[in-house]
């Protein structure tokens, strides 16, 4: 089952090796890696034990300043993030939040569909480049 709003992708890679796509194809386009946060690390930090699981926040302001000038409330959902994990029969997955569904939840659909258009599209290019062979 997918959550509403998340794009899950299938990786062809470990999950430090698609983070590490990921991380590379992100920079590659000009936006900014701001925090990668290793949630199973911080597990082990406290006697306790995750699979892999990893957080990547990024972005760039010309492209989620736009949704917060016409609802400020968007700044709760940006910078952009992927999650990389592994499940428990070791594949490897990738996923992000849908810029369109975002859009909705805050109501910030009227006037933001090249920004939508180009985070979308940024978003999908980055996730094929992180996941496929």
């Amino acid at each position: 089952m997918t959550p509403d709003g998340l794009t899950i992708c299938p990786s062809d890679h470990g999950p430090k090796e698609t983070m590490d796509r990921l991380v590379a194809a992100v920079t590659t386009r000009g936006m900014t890696v701001l925090a990668r946060i290793d949630h199973a690390a911080a597990a082990v930090k406290v006697g306790m034990e995750l699979r892999p699981t990893e957080v990547v926040l990024f972005g760039n302001p010309r492209g989620g300043t736009p949704l917060m000038q016409v609802v400020q409330t968007m700044g709760i959902d940006l910078p952009l993030k992927a999650l990389v994990w592994q499940d428990e029969g070791g594949k490897t997955w990738l996923a992000y939040n849908d810029p369109k569904w975002l859009a909705k939840r805050h109501d910030a659909l009227v006037g933001t569909d090249h920004a939508l258009g180009a985070m979308t599209d940024a978003l999908a290019a980055v996730a094929k480049e992180a996941t496929e062979a």
